[in-house]
């Protein structure tokens, strides 16, 4: 074809909407029609038939239409004259429109690794850009971040509202993610509450760090969804690539396991790898493990710490105390082990199951006792307390009044509202209802106006420090708000009796903690709850001793 002259057939001109004449007939015509990425290949593939190197010229491809767009083709063709020396000198074939198959197999790529809800890269498309990241960064001896992020209390939300608010939330929230990086960076979403964020070219740490912080900002406004307004949090774990490992694999699963450190700090915070952290998550995973298998065999104790009437010296109730007695590790605090169960929601039935042995237990207690049961934000957040608390009172036949469930105040910082209305109920059915910790957040007077506690429980931080005039000055406040809204105060965390003089001062009604007994087994228990405090007891809450 040395002229480079080309006919074009009137179907040809249809399909691309030109009209005849509008075009210069030519070769060079034609290769400007071409999609700039198509280009290489398409003449790669007319040479090697030209050259004898293929049967027939066979290629997908866009040529340009009159309205600018691109319309996929197949084109075919074959050459059918030789000149004498055995050039190509003349080529016959067609195009015919493939736009709607073409359509088609993109949707059907698009889908393969995209998430269906979100539109975000799926877990293919992430490890696939990670592993073009990992080989970018050896090329150019630098850096880039990788953040793994889970979603704090979207279960709740889930639970509770639905999964169509749900599947809004997480969309919202994937509008937020996108807008927060840059172009050529990945926000990849893993499945369910777990997403990915690939930051390119990063080399300095404190652009992981500002994005981290904007991505938390970010997904802990409110979101609507259909008036109901929810709030959730975001833990990130964030790893450098190459540093933190040269393969995908690992080092995704080091920002895992920087996620797992940030959850531990307190979620809604962002927590860096660091070499060493793996015994760590493999030390916390273990107990996730174990905690599981102590709910299936029973591993579970109660125990008892009895709540001292200051005006007539005897025991009015006992607080239920969560223990743990590991068959390897001995005794184990629940400091250690309650967040654990609260993250993987383990909680609950540990919690149900608490309801129902403090209920059964103080069902036997003479003197009409109280006994007090921590409830936990999670189980307040799930479905279901209020189905737990009735259980419980009708199996044990302890009566509502007798039952008394102690909150922090982080059951209303989650969703106030709610929380409100399930307390309403409870108290309904006749259960006393306590705000435990006084004073350690962020609004605690706010919640006394919005919810007619029973008891306000004033925290041991400040029954500590009670000797200080300005600490001092705060328990009266809180026992001045008591009075005037006829709740009772107790004092946590009593140990000498310099510090129960203080609160008898103030005007605490209740005293709690180790100067009249630690938490103690249920048997020990009924020892105090015959009546007033027996002369020994007395005699080491006047000496400061500790039963």
């Amino acid at each position: 074809m040395p002229s480079g002259r080309v006919t074009f057939s009137q179907n040809w001109f249809d399909m691309l909407g030109y009209e005849e004449g509008e075009i210069e007939p030519h070769i060079r015509t034609w290769e400007q029609l071409v999609h700039p990425d198509d280009t290489k290949s398409v003449l790669h593939c007319l040479a090697r038939h030209i050259e004898g190197k293929t049967p027939h010229f066979e290629c997908e491809y866009r040529l340009k239409t009159k309205a600018r767009s691109y319309l996929w083709t197949l084109a075919r063709g074959k050459v059918v004259e030789h000149d004498a020396s055995g050039r190509a000198r003349r080529m016959v074939g067609t195009h015919i429109d493939i736009s709607r198959r073409k359509g088609i197999e993109q949707q059907v790529a698009h889908i393969a690794v995209h998430d269906a809800l979100t539109g975000l890269p799926n877990r293919l498309l992430f490890r696939d850009r990670l592993n073009s990241e990992l080989a970018n960064a050896r090329r150019r001896s630098g850096h880039f971040a990788v953040l793994a992020c889970d979603l704090d209390r979207f279960k709740a939300v889930n639970d509770s509202l639905g999964h169509p608010a749900g599947d809004a939330l997480l969309r919202t929230i994937s509008d937020r993610l996108r807008s927060i990086v840059r172009d050529g960076d990945t926000v990849a979403r893993l499945g369910g509450d777990e997403f990915a964020i690939i930051l390119a070219q990063s080399d300095d740490p404190k652009t992981a760090s500002l994005v981290a912080q904007s991505v938390i900002e970010a997904v802990g406004q409110p979101i609507d969804l259909d008036g109901n307004v929810a709030s959730v949090g975001a833990s990130i774990g964030i790893a450098l690539g190459p540093r933190d490992g040269d393969d995908a694999d690992t080092l995704f699963k080091n920002a895992d396991i920087a996620l797992y450190r940030a959850k531990a700090a307190g979620r809604n915070t962002y927590s860096f790898y660091e070499p060493g952290m793996d015994a760590a998550v493999a030390a916390r995973n273990q107990l996730e493990r174990d905690l599981r298998d102590a709910i299936r065999q029973g591993g579970f104790v109660l125990h008892y710490q009895p709540i001292v009437n200051l005006a007539s010296g005897e025991v009015g109730g006992f607080e239920a105390l969560l223990r743990w007695q590991h068959p390897t590790r001995g005794m184990i605090s629940p400091a250690e082990f309650i967040p654990v169960a609260e993250e993987t929601g383990t909680i609950v039935a540990i919690g149900e199951w608490a309801l129902q042995e403090a209920c059964r237990e103080a069902a036997a207690w003479p003197n009409a006792l109280r006994v007090a049961v921590n409830v936990s934000a999670v189980q307040f957040q799930r479905p279901g307390l209020e189905q737990s608390v009735v259980r419980a009172l009708a199996a044990s036949g302890l009566t509502a009044e007798r039952l008394e469930l102690e909150i922090t105040e982080t059951v209303l910082m989650q969703d106030a509202e709610a929380a409100v209305v399930c307390l309403h109920r409870l108290r309904s059915l006749g259960v006393r209802i306590a705000l435990d910790d006084f004073g350690t957040g962020h609004s605690s007077l706010s919640y006394l106006r919005r919810f007619p506690f029973d008891k306000i429980k004033i925290d041991r931080s400040f029954i500590k420090e009670i000797a200080d005039p300005d600490t001092a000055t705060i328990v009266r406040a809180i026992v001045g708000i008591g009075e005037r809204l006829g709740t009772s105060i107790t004092a946590e965390g009593v140990e000498t009796r310099e510090q129960l003089v203080c609160v008898q001062q103030e005007g605490c009604t209740e005293v709690q903690g180790f100067l009249y007994s630690r938490p103690v087994p249920a048997a020990f228990a009924r020892t105090f709850a015959r009546g007033p405090l027996s002369a020994a007891h007395t005699e080491r809450a006047a000496t400061g001793g500790r039963a």
